[in-house]
């Protein structure tokens, strides 16, 4: 009987500090998490802001900003909600900057990454909608993020350039000038009038609206081939013209040629059989 009383006591005494720990606790419980989840919302609502302020301002910018600036906001308010239900923040500190010192070690090529997107945006080599061929992939800028680049390739493609990669390697901006130079080459038969090809050139170009007059166009032998005589032509057009240009006057090239008589000559070889006697 002594024993059954004993234990009624123990119960009733742990279930008395139960109730305290949770009158204690509870509040601090309820408070963090209703401080976790109004700063998550307020949280993204600033970042969505942000979001379309720096968009209009500048594409290239925001999107690296709001990410960088959402991970630091949510960490801080991790800290401060561990901080309202009893955890000590300085060793919960301490244990962040060992665990980020043991994860920095550990994702050293994340962090070039990092810093190459940061580089990035310092220098601006490219932005958000620039055209650009580096890595091996051509394609417009889609977007700028913390450690990564991405890029839309014309033949509808996504790719993901990390930007270590891109901040220490060689990259071409294609769209960055207004204008540019469209390199072709034609090749005419040594028995054809350079002259009269090259007036025939000259007149394809001119009658072209996308053909710009400043710098003039150039129209020169380049080179006397083994089955050709090459005529090297440089005119200037807007950059969004350039392939389609290119295009239109390989087409043109070929079918004013074929009327006016001029040939475009193609390897050709001699095979000579011998006959044993």
């Amino acid at each position: 009987m002594e024993n059954l009383l004993n234990g009624d006591g123990q119960a009733a005494e742990l279930l008395q500090q139960a109730i305290a720990m949770i009158m204690t606790y509870a509040p601090k419980v309820l408070l963090a998490i209703v401080t976790l989840v109004i700063g998550l919302w307020l949280i993204n609502r600033f970042i969505n802001i942000l979001d379309k302020k720096l968009g209009a301002r500048d594409p290239t910018l925001n999107k690296f900003v709001c990410g960088l600036i959402g991970v630091i906001f949510k960490v801080l308010l991790f800290i401060s909600v561990a901080s309202m239900i009893g955890i000590a923040t300085t060793s919960f500190i301490a244990v962040i900057g060992a665990a980020g010192l043991a994860i920095g070690l550990a994702l050293q090529g994340s962090l070039a990454n990092f810093a190459g997107g940061v580089l990035i945006l310092i220098f601006k080599p490219f932005k958000v909608g620039d055209t650009i061929e580096a890595q091996g992939f051509l394609g417009a800028v889609a977007e700028i993020q913390i450690l990564y680049t991405v890029v839309n390739t014309f033949d509808n493609r996504r790719i993901v350039i990390p930007n270590g990669s891109l901040s220490n390697a060689t990259l071409i901006n294609v769209s960055i000038y207004s204008t540019r130079r469209c390199d072709m080459t034609f090749g005419i038969h040594y028995n054809d009038d350079i002259d009269k090809a090259k007036a025939i050139i000259k007149r394809l170009i001119e009658e072209d609206e996308r053909s710009l007059t400043d710098p003039p166009p150039r129209i020169a032998v380049g080179s006397l081939g083994d089955n050709s005589v090459n005529l090297i032509v440089r005119p200037w057009v807007p950059t969004d013209d350039l392939w389609p240009y290119y295009w239109d006057m390989q087409e043109k090239v070929k079918k004013a040629f074929d009327a006016e008589g001029i040939t475009i000559p193609f390897p050709q070889r001699d095979v000579h059989m011998y006959q044993e006697k």
